[in-house]
């Protein structure tokens, strides 16, 4: 990598490789080569680290969350020291049940955007979506560096081309395990290797001039790991004994109590439905979980079916795991979807994205006979391998009735052991907080009851309770070594995304499709007369998401428009012209009270009203 000199006025940025893998894949290293668009990184040097005498009193380290906090995804927090600014994670989340309409939600960057000139890089800690989903819209208006794993930087490319983000000004670094990068004067970061559900997942030790910072990232703690590289412990440990001033930890699993399973239990039990099939077999899960995919193929393989991709994620993610030599694969396994019909059904398994019913997702097309390739038959067994995220749980169940419907054997993780959770439970995260042995402890990554039990905890495990803080997004930690305090707030509510408009959660176009959602909505026709004023017919009323029987909306609607007369008349002159009494509230708010008592419900009211010249129809010229 490119170093540049501080003496010039420029920004310091270098990779050390402390410690690094024996050997690299050929086929990483041919991948690495062909990057037209990078730079080839130089030698590792040994990086010049951030020593705590550099501290200067009165200055502190600033932790600023901006989302991720209270909360499951959207995982995004800045590091402040002096005129530097490093971000961990760019994540976004899903919309719940109140946001109709939106695509995804994402950070609010207005504190970046008013101290852009700080920017020195961001760090991720892996690939998931909750870490790396809004890069897109964050790089399409900020342009710094980008650090992180191999898999990481992998799936960020990808997803920066399928936004039609250019890469113009942004850089892409691959680290691992041990490697240090220095950003800016103050912020020197080490890559610690973790077990997760995705490939090249790290913890980060972020070294400042007030001291360690250690960013747990979404970790377990697997001691028979598929790819066999176990969680660094021993860094951890070596930290401990060095001194960690801050410990930033996830608390997503933090309520369940002992060790999670190994990912290879998921094996097992692959193994033991794949040898029962008798039919086809169709495994939906993540697309990301690399560690998974192989153990489908490996079950496939032993029992010699071959293997087949549904879903256009989960074809792109394959296809960079098996360049990076990520996926072990015999020549003969892998066939085109296609082709399926030219097999029998037990030499089939069709490996798919719809674990959480997705709408738009392969299982859900196949369930819903919309999937161009495979119509869901009579003896299939489908294996749904994931947890289903929190909420949505309503959507998973309607796919997987519908799969009974049509006949099919379905295993999911409430009857069987077909998935492990990629976090750690409550003993894992004591063994963390053990070798830690941070001073001051923020938890992180997790609803709020997360954030509160996971305290309990660490003062259980010695952590003095005013050590210990737990923030919302938007507030600002002032660091030193001394002591901890919260300083500030800036904004940091979620921002929506909805196509290519933007809006926040008081938005009234998200109230408004909220109200039409619950309440339906009437809409009066209006027609006046252009010269005096008046009506001249009676107001037509309809209505939409309301009423569901023909002849009540008759009558209701012959009430709604007697009303809306009323309503209109005892108004007269006093409230100026028609159009203006009924964009007044009194107006609507009188038709929604009648209504109500009428139906229980306060519909959205629309009003139309229509101008005619009567004296154009009193006109006459004559016969012809």
């Amino acid at each position: 990598m490119q170093s540049e000199n501080k003496g010039n006025g420029k920004s310091k940025q270098t990779v050390s490789k402390a410690r690094r893998f024996k050997t690299e894949p050929k086929k990483t290293q041919k991948l690495q080569k062909s990057r037209d668009n990078e730079k080839k990184p130089e030698k590792a040097k040994k990086a010049q680290r951030v020593r705590r005498q550099d501290y200067v009193p009165g200055k502190d380290l600033k932790i600023i969350p901006l989302g991720g906090l209270g909360e499951i995804g959207m995982n995004m927090t800045a590091f402040e020291y002096g005129n530097d600014i490093v971000i961990v994670d760019v994540g976004m989340s899903f919309p719940d049940e109140n946001m109709p309409g939106v695509d995804c939600v994402i950070p609010d960057f207005t504190y970046i955007r008013r101290n852009q000139t700080k920017l020195r890089g961001i760090v991720l800690t892996h690939g998931h979506e909750d870490h790396i989903g809004s890069l897109p819209y964050f790089l399409r208006e900020f342009k710094c560096p980008i650090y992180g794993g191999t898999m990481t930087i992998e799936l960020v490319r990808l997803k920066l081309q399928d936004k039609n983000v250019p890469l113009d000004g942004i850089k892409l670094t691959t680290c691992r395990n041990g490697d240090h990068i220095r950003l800016g004067n103050n912020f020197d970061i080490e890559f610690i290797r973790v077990n997760h559900s995705i490939a090249d997942s790290y913890a980060l030790a972020l070294r400042t001039p007030v001291g360690v910072v250690v960013h747990s990232g979404d970790f377990k703690i697997d001691f028979t790991p598929i790819n066999g590289k176990t969680i660094d412990l021993q860094r951890f440990g070596e930290l401990g004994k060095e001194g960690v001033l801050l410990f930033m930890c996830e608390s997503t699993n933090v309520e369940i109590e002992g060790f999670s399973s190994s990912e290879k239990h998921v094996g097992e039990a692959f193994s033991h439905y794949f040898r029962k099939a008798e039919g086809r077999i169709i495994v939906a899960t993540f697309s990301s979980h690399v560690h998974r995919m192989q153990q489908i193929i490996s079950a496939a393989e032993k029992y010699g079916r071959h293997v087949c991709l549904s879903g256009r994620s989960m074809v792109q993610v394959f296809g960079i795991a098996n360049s990076l030599g990520y996926i072990d694969i015999k020549p003969d396994t892998l066939i085109n979807i296609e082709s399926i019909d030219n097999y029998p059904d037990d030499q089939i398994v069709i490996l798919t994205t719809g674990s959480q019913a997705e709408p738009m997702s392969a299982l859900t097309r196949m369930a819903f006979d919309s999937h161009r390739s495979v119509d869901i038959q009579k003896g299939d067994t489908i294996i749904i391998s994931a947890d289903p995220i929190p909420g949505n749980e309503k959507p998973i169940y309607r796919v997987i009735n519908e799969l009974y419907k049509k006949g099919a054997h379905v295993i999911y993780q409430s009857l069987a052991d077909v998935h492990v959770s990629g976090h750690a439970y409550r003993d894992e995260l004591m063994m963390l907080h053990t070798l830690i042995k941070p001073k001051f402890f923020i938890p992180i990554h997790g609803e709020y009851r997360m954030l509160c039990l996971h305290k309990e905890m660490a003062m259980n495990l010695g952590t003095d309770e005013e050590n210990i803080f737990i923030l919302a997004n938007g507030d600002i930690l002032s660091l030193n070594p001394n002591e901890a305090k919260i300083c500030d707030h800036v904004t940091a509510s979620p921002v929506l995304i909805d196509g290519s408009y933007t809006m926040d959660c008081n938005d009234k176009v998200l109230n408004d499709r909220i109200h039409l959602s619950e309440d339906g909505v009437v809409s009066i026709a209006l027609t006046v007369d252009s010269a005096s004023g008046d009506l001249i017919c009676p107001p037509s009323v309809n209505s939409i998401g309301l009423l569901d029987s023909a002849d009540n909306k008759d009558v209701i609607h012959s009430q709604i428009a007697e009303k809306c007369e009323a309503l209109l008349s005892q108004a007269g002159r006093r409230e100026g012209s028609i159009e203006a009494f009924t964009e007044k509230r009194a107006f609507r708010e009188h038709l929604k009270n009648f209504i109500s008592s009428k139906i229980g419900r306060k519909p959205m009211i629309l009003c139309n009203i229509s101008r005619i010249d009567t004296n154009y129809y009193d006109r006459y010229y004559g016969d012809t």
